[in-house]
């Protein structure tokens, strides 16, 4: 990466961080919810997010496979500026006709992710995108996802990683690009 890569990418990331919201105790206690609908309301820093997403993973992947529901704002912007396809990962029941499901545990219980069966076709590079990387848990059922599809997972990208869950550990040899790297 040149220094004007690097540099735009912190400028990037200083305006992400400057615009992203911290809501104490949501959805309950104890939980700092990081709202980044203000990210998503300026297009212009929307565009240079999704660009920042697609050029990390440049001519590596076929597809965009957005996770339900606020990754489906970023993958749709990079799919957009990537010229790829987008396919949607959505909890149980969202899809019409036949599904490939994964059963995932989340630190509260458990939650399923479903793709359309016909919706990656076998060989090709996905790139999964996502707003957050906490636990890996999500990210790691949609790598799943892709997999059985006989598709490959080219890597992951998120907008922030929250430090101290483990995500990127779960994730294991996935490549994973998250703008604001530490959550902070």
């Amino acid at each position: 990466m040149n220094f004007d890569a690097l540099t735009d990418r912190r400028r990037l990331a200083e305006r992400i961080r400057d615009s992203i919201r911290t809501v104490p105790d949501f959805p309950r206690p104890g939980i700092a919810f990081l709202d980044l609908c203000p990210v998503f309301s300026q297009p212009d820093l929307l565009a240079a997010l999704a660009g920042a997403m697609s050029d990390a993973f440049s001519g590596a992947f076929d597809r965009v496979l957005a996770v339900e529901a606020r990754g489906f704002v970023v993958g749709t912007a990079v799919a957009r500026h990537a010229g790829r396809p987008l396919v949607l990962a959505r909890k149980s029941g969202k899809l019409p006709g036949p599904v490939e499901s994964v059963r995932y545990d989340l630190e509260y219980g458990s939650a399923e992710l479903q793709i359309q069966r016909d919706a990656l076709r076998p060989g090709e590079r996905v790139i999964v995108v996502d707003d957050v990387l906490a636990t890996g848990g999500t990210m790691a059922a949609a790598g799943e996802l892709v997999r059985r599809s006989g598709a490959a997972v080219a890597g992951c990208a998120v907008v922030v990683t929250i430090p101290g869950l483990g995500g990127e550990r779960r994730l294991g040899a996935e490549k994973v690009f998250s703008v604001l790297p530490t959550g902070n």
